[in-house]
């Protein structure tokens, strides 16, 4: 499997734009089997609540359309982040897969909202985070602040997860997360993490950018720095059963012990 992570300043308010740009990007990453794009990436994110109601589309929308014909010009898979507005009429921050014969395979809505300006614009996502094949991998779904609770992830490798795919809009001073957090997860629950991050600016908000691919062993197949910059990691199922043979994290788990974690 190769992975590709596109880490970009953003480009609020111009989807028409975003779209123009990945058009170009998808035929540069067409060697990779699928390509990672940051949280929103078709909007912005640090847009407001007035922007995000006026550009969030449906998953089958007319921008879900077009990276289906894109994904299938160049020959890989996108998974990219948008205002997905739900047929109730809520708003949430999601992101979709779309596979290389342009079939939408998964839509994963942002379970964990970060602090005021999450919650000004999204509904939280309900108790679904799907696991989806591609190409003969098992691929799990976080967005950002998802992946700061290790019962996301945790969850998601006892599932059967092989790669965790993470759009982020990570910001200073949090870079501890694209630092540590990442590598952290991957190998405590022997899978691969890709985190895709913004850099520059956006408002009042500087990126922190870091964007990595982080193996089962916590080491980092592929890292951006703080820069825009398209990175392309190979993955290898091998070093997932090495991680296992000398990790014993999810064998040695005490499930019986952690019934109150559960309680609010």
């Amino acid at each position: 499997m190769r992975v590709a992570l596109y880490q970009c300043p953003p480009l609020p308010l111009d989807v028409a734009g975003n779209l123009k740009r990945l058009h170009q990007l998808a035929h540069e990453a067409s060697d990779a089997d699928v390509l990672v794009l940051p949280e929103m990436f078709l909007s912005g994110y640090n847009i407001g609540a007035e922007a995000v109601g006026a550009l969030a589309e449906s998953q089958d929308g007319p921008s879900a359309q077009a990276i289906a014909t894109l994904a299938k010009s160049a020959g890989l898979a996108i998974l990219y982040g948008y205002p997905e507005r739900a047929e109730d009429g809520q708003i949430y921050n999601a992101v979709q897969l779309i596979d290389a014969h342009g079939q939408r395979l998964c839509n994963y809505r942002k379970t964990h909202l970060f602090g005021d300006l999450d919650r000004s614009m999204f509904s939280a996502g309900e108790d679904d985070f799907p696991l989806v094949e591609l190409n003969g991998w098992k691929l799990g779904f976080l967005i950002c602040y998802d992946l700061e609770f290790p019962e996301n992830t945790r969850r998601l490798a006892l599932a059967g997860a092989e790669l965790i795919l993470v759009p982020t809009a990570n910001m200073a001073p949090f870079d501890f997360v694209a630092d540590v957090t990442v590598r952290a997860r991957a190998y405590e629950n022997q899978c691969y993490v890709a985190y895709a991050n913004y850099c520059g600016q956006e408002g009042d908000i500087h990126y922190c950018g870091q964007s990595s691919i982080a193996a089962p062993n916590g080491q980092r197949v592929a890292q951006a720095g703080l820069d825009e910059a398209l990175i392309v990691g190979a993955l290898d199922r091998q070093s997932i059963l090495d991680a296992r043979a000398a990790n014993h994290y999810l064998q040695d788990r005490r499930p019986a012990l952690y019934g109150a974690l559960h309680k609010p």
